[in-house]
């Protein structure tokens, strides 16, 4: 969590003080016609697949625990508190926090809608909050920060896979907001913003549900380990 804190803070300072590094970094996906790179079958296409993907995963865990609470034994299914967590991360990260609080009052415009990248409103930095933008704007990125959260599902794998789980659900964050980006729907500081907010908030919420990690064993708590060292 101090590590994502730090980065958000960094952040903010970095964006703060060069505010002019979101259109060079926006400017990376104009074409030569003046359009943005992502407006593409394509492009729509993985748009769609990395918007449902995260509330697919939400349904299939709360279905698991229709399930379980059903009586299937069978399969290993999410537990009542691991649904709540879940649920709970979605509706005030991506929900209350990005898409009701943040994007509807900072009235930033989107990369495709400010004048230096072919738009007719004048750019503002993150901080400002006095664009022409009315709603759904383009500070934070909800696709982005959706797709961040698919990190609380990655912190319910079982130890042996979550690594992997983690490091997919990361990796497919920063796939949806680079190709919010490519759209011209967000800039570098939206989805660095949406992306941190996100992970601390899933953080959060983790530590609050399940507590942290244990301590790793050590000979003097643990027998076995204990009677191992013996016979070293």
């Amino acid at each position: 969590m101090l590590i994502a804190l730090a980065l958000l803070i960094l952040t903010a300072l970095v964006f703060g003080f060069a505010p002019h590094l979101d259109i060079a970094a926006a400017r990376l996906f104009l074409t030569e016609s003046g359009g943005f790179l992502g407006v593409s079958p394509t492009g729509e296409m993985l748009r769609r697949l990395g918007f449902g993907l995260p509330f697919g995963l939400l349904g299939l865990a709360v279905a698991g625990w229709v399930m379980r609470r059903a009586g299937l034994k069978r399969f290993a299914l999410p537990s009542g508190r691991a649904a709540l967590f879940l649920a709970l991360t979605m509706a005030l990260g991506p929900g209350l926090l990005v898409n009701v609080t943040l994007k509807d009052h900072s009235h930033r415009p989107r990369p495709v809608q400010t004048q230096e990248l072919g738009g007719p409103w004048t750019f503002r930095p993150w901080y400002r909050f006095d664009g022409a933008c009315k709603h759904n704007c383009s500070f934070v990125s909800g696709e982005a920060s959706s797709a961040f959260w698919t990190l609380a599902p990655a912190l319910l794998v079982p130890p042996p896979f979550q690594p992997l789980a983690i490091a997919a659900s990361l990796t497919f964050g920063a796939g949806v907001a680079v190709l919010r980006m490519a759209f011209g729907g967000h800039y570098l500081s939206d989805s660095l913003f949406s992306a941190l907010l996100t992970i601390l908030l899933v953080l959060g919420f983790h530590r609050l549900f399940f507590g942290p990690k244990p301590p790793k064993p050590t000979p003097e708590h643990d027998p076995d380990l204990r009677e191992q060292s013996a016979s070293l």
